[in-house]
Parts: structure tokens; sequence; C-alpha cells
């Protein structure tokens, strides 16, 4: 028997004083990328991996961690890529349950950049499918999770002018 599914969509839009440019250097770059997205207090990186590059080659890999928090895992592929102004990626998430690796959701993703005066408007848009009997609760922890990302980012962008 197969896991029951759920499916849901989220669209969360952020204004950036930073430039297109900026904003999607923060997200190319493997360094700042794994400052803002991949590094959380209480979390150990046990794998990492980030290449902003169409297809099978590029994308990501991600595997985190810590003595309160199950191994989770994010594969990432990414789909289109357009410099300062698109990025299109698929990624699936779970958690590690000893030899195990069990998948929690599968979503497609889509970051827009927009010049807005001398900053940045960011509408990031997720469809998503998650895994098991209480997988509709996850589209709203997942949409806070990603609210949570951009702040992170505003962080970052603000950290380094």
């Amino acid at each position: 028997m197969t896991d029951p599914l759920a499916h849901g969509m989220f669209t969360l839009e952020r204004r950036y004083d930073a430039s297109p440019a900026r904003v999607f250097r923060a997200w190319s770059d493997p360094e700042a990328f794994r400052r803002w997205f991949v590094e959380s207090p209480g979390a150990t990186i046990l794998d990492w991996r980030h290449e902003l590059k169409v297809g099978s080659h590029g994308g990501g890999r991600y595997r985190f961690g810590g003595p309160e928090i199950p191994v989770g895992f994010n594969e990432t592929i990414f789909l289109d890529v357009v410099a300062n102004s698109r990025i299109i990626l698929a990624y699936v998430m779970g958690r590690e349950l000893g030899d195990e690796r069990r998948r929690e959701s599968a979503s497609l993703a889509t970051v827009e950049l927009f010049a807005d005066g001398d900053g940045t408007r960011l509408i990031y848009t997720e469809q998503g499918t998650y895994y098991g009997d209480d997988g509709g609760d996850h589209l709203p922890l997942r949409k806070e999770g990603c609210a949570e990302m951009l702040e992170n980012l505003a962080r970052e962008l603000g950290a380094r002018r």
C-alpha cells in the first residue's frame, strides 16, 4: 500500500533593498547560499553541495541533523535559470531513519526577481505533494519554513552590503 498524498500551493512575496543581481548572487554563490539556506541554529550540516546550474549535474544536496534534530535531506535539481530574473527548481525533502530514506514531500518552486526602484521584489511560488496520513498538515509548515528562509535571505543581504 502506498502513502496517501496531499497537494498544495502557495505564493510568498518579499521586497529586498538590494538589486536583482545581488539577490540572484545570494542564490548562485555556494557560500552565500549555505549561510542563509542551509545553516540554522542547532543543526549540523552533514553533507552539502550546491551548484546553480540547469540539469542533473547541477543542483543541490543537503543533509543536516543534530542532537535534537533527526537527520533530514533536501535534494534539488534546477530546471531553468535566467540570471538576475528567474530560478525554477524541483526538490524532494525527507528524513533518514537508520538506513532508510523516507521522502516526505516533492515540490516544484519558482523564484521570480523584479527590479523595484533601487531594490528587488521576489515572488516565490511552490506547488507541493506531501506524503503520508498527515500530508495535509505539511502545507502550512512548508509555507512557514519558506517564509523563514526568505527572512534569512534578507539578513544575508543586509549583512553583506
